[in-house]
């Protein structure tokens, strides 16, 4: 039996048929495709290092962090899951220079199908690695926007027409159905016209620019079956996990008694076995 340890990260997506899954722990790479359909032992020694500070702590805040640094990064600000409150020109961002280089660079808005269609926003530099975490079968660009606050204020505005979660439920049963992003995007433009009108207005037409030729993307995942039971494991609550791996979508593991979101336990110390 080999055995790794290590602190968890989110697991590295590379697009493919299907995609090629990579779990980091600390610094070890940990390549997953191969050990699907195998027994896989998964235990958490009990350690939670901050993936910032890498401090001991007794609980993550915001997926890896402690208390200390979810409190002062910018990174664990309420405006990075909403960036419509994103207050940088107020002059009260915890870490400007950060702000910078992640917020006040090019976001793109993007129709994507994990569980259904959604509305979302990611960097531009993030595609399609932000549609793969998410377990997307398809994603469409829609808008490419100067700034994350003006790409906050578009997806709001979308929001009246379409949703923007992703159901882990659905997504655990892997039944998720194909849609015509491209026929949705030119409804979404026709719903929502007044209101990107206005947005174009303030913030001038270059600043946000809708994406009217983009074709959509598709994805496929590594997955011999679905849980039979469509439920989570938690690493709180049990600490040993072993099971045989059924496939991987996402940021989940899954089982056959359910699937283990890799991205909730970020700086978890586990040690893996196969």
């Amino acid at each position: 039996m080999s055995s790794y340890i290590g602190c968890l990260n989110k697991m590295l997506i590379t697009a493919g048929s299907p995609a090629q899954y990579i779990l980091p722990l600390g610094d070890f790479r940990l390549p997953l495709n191969a050990v699907i359909g195998k027994s896989i032992r998964l235990r958490h020694t009990g350690i939670i290092r901050c993936t910032h500070c890498q401090r001991k702590t007794t609980k993550s805040f915001n997926q890896g962090y402690c208390f200390q640094c979810f409190k002062k990064l910018a990174q664990c600000d309420a405006c990075i899951m909403s960036p419509e409150k994103c207050h940088f020109y107020q002059g009260t961002c915890r870490e400007p220079a950060w702000a910078q280089s992640h917020c006040l660079t090019d976001h793109v808005v993007y129709l994507a199908n994990s569980t259904g269609i959604k509305i979302g926003i990611t960097r531009a530099t993030q595609m399609p690695t932000r549609w793969l975490d998410q377990g997307a079968i398809q994603a469409l660009p829609i808008a490419r926007v100067a700034e994350r606050y003006q790409s906050g204020l578009l997806e709001v505005l979308c929001k009246n027409f379409v949703a923007d979660k992703t159901n882990w439920r659905a997504l655990l049963r892997g039944d998720t159905a194909s849609i015509d992003l491209m026929r949705f995007r030119e409804v979404l433009f026709e719903q929502a016209k007044t209101g990107i009108e206005h947005l174009q207005d303030t913030f001038g037409l270059a600043a946000i620019q809708l994406l009217s030729d983009e074709m959509e993307q598709q994805f496929s995942y590594p997955v011999n079956a679905y849980p039979e039971k469509i439920s989570t494991f938690s690493f709180d609550k049990t600490p040993l996990i072993e099971e045989q791996l059924l496939g991987i979508k996402g940021q989940y593991l899954l089982f056959a008694k359910g699937g283990l979101n890799i991205r909730k336990f970020t700086a978890y110390e586990v040690e893996v076995s196969l």
